[in-house]
């Protein structure tokens, strides 16, 4: 193969494939991750407390702390947590003293705040320190100001596209809770160009992008045909592991009784559905719950809406085969089945629908779309593989709901832009060369491990990783 400039690889013995995408991400808080306190491997609340006491005292020693900007931690899952072993204001107070702290679930639905952070945010906590759905997106987004926050972004936004290109990634869908047209306009004109960009418009900002002209797949300027405008993101739901996806039974062992929360009214995502496809755009709908993903097929009918629902998590049996029929996409996140198996057990002990129902889709001709949800699962299309396709993380563990595990060349062509397996001639040149055939993976160990055999990722005719 010739790349630009007349370079002849000499790819003899190795193996081709599409490059690979990450269909739903947070790029901006995935690029925090590489950066931030990671409260991942924390089993209760005095461990993520040990770890974030661990971090201050560093950062004091290294003189690093400024009590007027936030130390921020990710990805706390006290879902997993024991009911003796949770968040309260008064522990992390204990820690933090006038430290301004925010630490942001796994699934990014809720944070744990201390006092000295929820008087800078404007927010109020309770005794458990917990702030929720639309109260902590708005709090979470003041997290990066201040002097030095655009520089430091910028150094990790180059550190997770070059980590992305490491792992075979061209592209990526992102659905930051920002203002994400005008910011990757800006990116790009800094030279950040190691991926393709479609980048989400949420409902509230919807209306402008429509005055400015926008719609979906128009390409952004300065990006040189690498980002384009993707489609109306909106969130109609909360997420299984804060118990507020929205179903239509109760929650198990919860008191009291909950069935979760709408974070729009019906008419209101009808609405906004509407609006967005008669301007043009795109909808990728947030729905985790079985009936919150009943409310948004709905309303994508009513409005012949086109494009995904996001993670259609639990679906009722009536409803698997609708997505096909509406022509919508379902963007899965398989990665989130292997974090979340203990908690469905735990939290959906009597669902109405069928959790993560990956084959069931597939077989009625629903378009999969797959992806992470970064930082709630690492930007890691073979992670995302192996979870489909395997159904565990580990080979001594038995497969979660073997029946709704993908075959190889399913999994791998829903993690592309083509949706196939292979490249043919007239594809875009994005590629991936790798030194292992990733059809021939028998172990969910073996597919995590194929960053590994990534040799080089082409983008658009030019390397941007090469081993």
């Amino acid at each position: 193969m010739k790349p630009f400039e007349g370079e002849t690889i000499d790819a003899d013995g190795s193996w081709v494939i599409p490059g690979l995408w990450d269909c739903h991400t947070h790029f901006t808080q995935w690029s925090y991750t590489l950066g931030r306190l990671d409260l991942i491997d924390a089993r209760s609340a005095d461990e993520a407390l040990g770890m974030l006491r661990k971090h201050l005292d560093e950062r004091r020693a290294a003189g690093a702390l400024d009590p007027g900007r936030y130390v921020v931690g990710m990805r706390f899952r006290h879902s997993l947590w024991a009911d003796d072993a949770q968040p309260t204001l008064a522990a992390i107070d204990a820690v933090t003293d006038d430290q301004p702290v925010a630490l942001s679930s796994a699934d990014m639905h809720c944070g744990w705040v201390n006092s000295a952070a929820a008087r800078m945010l404007g927010v109020h906590v309770g005794e458990s320190g917990l702030v929720g759905e639309l109260e902590w997106f708005d709090a979470y987004c003041k997290l990066d100001k201040g002097p030095g926050a655009d520089e430091e972004l910028m150094r990790l936004l180059r550190n997770a596209e070059h980590d992305a290109a490491g792992k075979g990634v061209v592209g990526v869908r992102d659905y930051e809770m920002a203002e994400n047209i005008d910011a990757w306009i800006g990116r790009f004109g800094k030279g950040l160009d190691g991926l393709r960009i479609q980048a989400g418009v949420y409902p509230e900002r919807l209306r402008q992008a429509i005055d400015d002209g926008w719609h979906t797949g128009d390409e952004l300027p300065g990006s040189h045909g690498l980002g384009h405008v993707g489609a109306m993101k909106m969130i109609s739901d909360g997420s299984l592991n804060t118990r507020s996806a929205y179903c239509s039974t109760p929650y198990s062992g919860v008191t009291p009784e909950t069935y979760g929360t709408l974070s729009y009214t019906s008419e209101q995502i009808e609405s906004y559905m509407r609006l967005a496809t008669e301007h043009g755009f795109d909808i990728a709908c947030h729905a985790i719950g079985d009936e919150a993903n009943t409310i948004v097929l709905d309303c994508a009918e009513h409005t012949h809406a086109r494009g995904s629902i996001e993670h259609a998590q639990m679906l009722k049996e009536r409803d698997i085969p609708r997505l096909a029929r509406l022509g919508l996409a379902a963007s899965i996140q398989p990665q989130h089945a292997m974090d979340d198996r203990d908690v469905i057990t735990r939290f959906w002990g009597d669902p109405a629908g069928i959790p993560y129902a990956f084959n069931a889709l597939h077989k009625t001709g629903t378009r999969l779309l797959m992806g992470s949800d970064a930082p709630v699962a690492p930007l890691d299309p073979w992670m995302a593989v192996s979870a489909a396709v395997f159904g565990t993380e580990d080979s001594a563990r038995e497969p979660f709901q073997p029946e709704q595990c993908l075959d190889f060349e399913t999994a791998l062509a829903s993690s592309t832009s083509t949706g196939r397996s292979t490249l043919q001639v007239g594809d875009v040149a994005d590629l991936v060369l790798l030194d292992r055939d990733p059809s021939a993976i028998d172990s969910p160990e073996a597919m995590r491990a194929m960053p590994d055999h990534v040799m080089a990722t082409m983008l658009d005719g030019r390397w941007t990783y090469r081993r």
